[in-house]
């Protein structure tokens, strides 16, 4: 299992941190609840791929109830024979220790808050680690993530994509009527698989090297220094 950690430089900007002098005890507050954060929280993720086709209302991944409607997500998705559905999430242990905190003490929650908001995202970095790794040994390529609610990809998306991954009964995970999911630190995304052969222009979003890459530090394949760009 990947050994998910708190990036305390990205929680601290959560909070609004701008260089600002921390006292001692502050910064022991902090690093308090990132730990207890990384303890608590019981991380996981699944993902499923569709092979896609355009449809009037915008792309439909073929097998699954789900159409994507936007020039955004057609842009992200433009080239590819596939797209990754992706569902992760901290947990509801996260969220009973968030609520304790609330009832506590203002600062610990918004700190511990700042810390899930981070930790989430490492979990949404592994799971899209997996999944370029996964299409690397069928001999494809990916681009980014790209979440509900980005551009004009509807979070009204959210019910569906918890239904089609079957992530209520997987990861405990269900969105609510105004389409926020709950556990709240949860992050649901869609990344395009392209053939090694497809034409791609610079809007893909293809990567071409490691650097800046958000599954960096989990990727299996630059580990064993075969990365997918060198495909």
């Amino acid at each position: 299992m990947p050994d998910y950690r708190v990036n305390r430089a990205e929680a601290l900007r959560y909070l609004g941190y701008a260089g600002q002098t921390l006292d001692a005890e502050m910064e022991a507050r902090i690093d308090k609840n990132i730990a207890a954060c990384e303890r608590e929280a019981r991380p996981g993720f699944v993902f499923r791929s569709f092979p896609i086709e355009a449809c009037e209302r915008g792309v439909r991944l073929v097998g699954s109830s789900l159409v994507l409607e936007g020039a955004d997500i057609a842009r992200h998705l433009k080239g590819a024979a596939e797209c990754a559905v992706l569902a992760c999430t901290l947990g509801m242990a996260n969220e009973a220790a968030m609520a304790r905190r609330k009832a506590q003490s203002a600062l610990d929650a918004a700190i511990y808050g700042a810390a899930g908001s981070s930790l989430v995202e490492s979990v949404a970095d592994a799971c899209e680690a997996t999944v370029v790794a996964d299409a690397a040994k069928r001999g494809m390529r990916t681009n980014w993530r790209y979440s509900p609610g980005y551009g004009d990809l509807p979070l009204a998306l959210q019910p569906e994509i918890v239904r089609v991954l079957a992530a209520d009964k997987r990861l405990g995970m269900v969105a609510t009527e105004s389409n926020l999911l709950i556990p709240a630190k949860s992050v649901t995304a869609f990344v395009g698989l392209f053939d090694a052969d497809a034409k791609l222009d610079e809007a893909s979003g293809v990567k071409a090297s490691c650097e800046g890459c958000a599954c960096r530090q989990n990727c299996t394949l630059r580990a064993a220094g075969t990365p997918c760009w060198k495909r």
